[in-house]
């Protein structure tokens, strides 16, 4: 499998970020990389089933979801490129995927196996990548917990300043599933957007969005 196209994004993964050029394909085929893309809407994995293999995105973006008892969705993450997805269903082999995963646009995933993972020069990577996991879903219920949906907002903006590590950030989704993902419908996303811009707290133009004031 040639991914010399892909090797800057694969590189931008915390599990290959120090990984040499030289290494990087005979590691990827030691795990059984395969490329695979997918249409917008297309699913990559269904609930109940088992996650054999986790995901990095190549190109596009894929959505982790859930849904509550009343068959509403919930967005769990949104996965861009250079980044991750699966590693603890896979690794774990929980047999019974609690979440499935959509691709939010055409996206191309190289899939990866976890089975050996651990024998391998990667083994302490992979170990501090679901680590770091722990501590993104730890954001996630940060986000949750809030009471009013600025507070929701606020929180989840202060996440992508420190993840984009400026003040000036772009949101990796529609107006529609940010308002899926901090609990909340459109209308009443798009109506705290608008008083907060307003107020001189921040500005935005489509899905980049700068803080003003802190």
């Amino acid at each position: 499998m040639d991914i010399s196209r892909y090797e800057k994004t694969i590189k931008q993964s915390f599990l290959f970020s120090e990984t040499g050029s030289d290494e990087l394909a005979g590691l990827i085929q030691s795990l059984g990389g395969t490329v695979r893309s997918y249409r917008k809407g297309e699913f990559l994995h269904s609930v109940g089933k088992t996650l054999r293999r986790f995901g990095l995105v190549l190109e596009g973006s894929v959505y982790v979801l859930s849904d509550d008892l009343n068959g509403e969705r919930t967005i769990m993450a949104t996965v861009s490129p250079g980044e991750t997805f699966g590693e603890s269903l896979c690794f774990l082999k929980v047999r019974q995927s609690p979440v499935y995963i959509e691709a939010s646009e055409d996206a191309t995933v190289l899939w990866l196996s976890a089975d050996n993972i651990m024998n391998s020069v990667l083994s302490e990577r992979f170990t501090a990548m679901l680590a770091r996991r722990t501590l993104l879903m730890n954001d996630r219920i940060q986000i949750l917990s809030k009471i009013t949906l600025r507070e929701k907002l606020i929180t989840y903006f202060s996440g992508l300043v420190r993840q984009q590590k400026s003040k000036t950030f772009t949101v990796p989704m529609n107006r529609e599933d940010m308002a899926t993902y901090i609990g909340t419908n459109r209308s009443a996303l798009s109506r705290e957007l608008s008083k907060m811009r307003a107020e001189g707290l921040i500005d935005f133009y489509k899905n980049s969005f700068r803080i003003l004031k802190n």
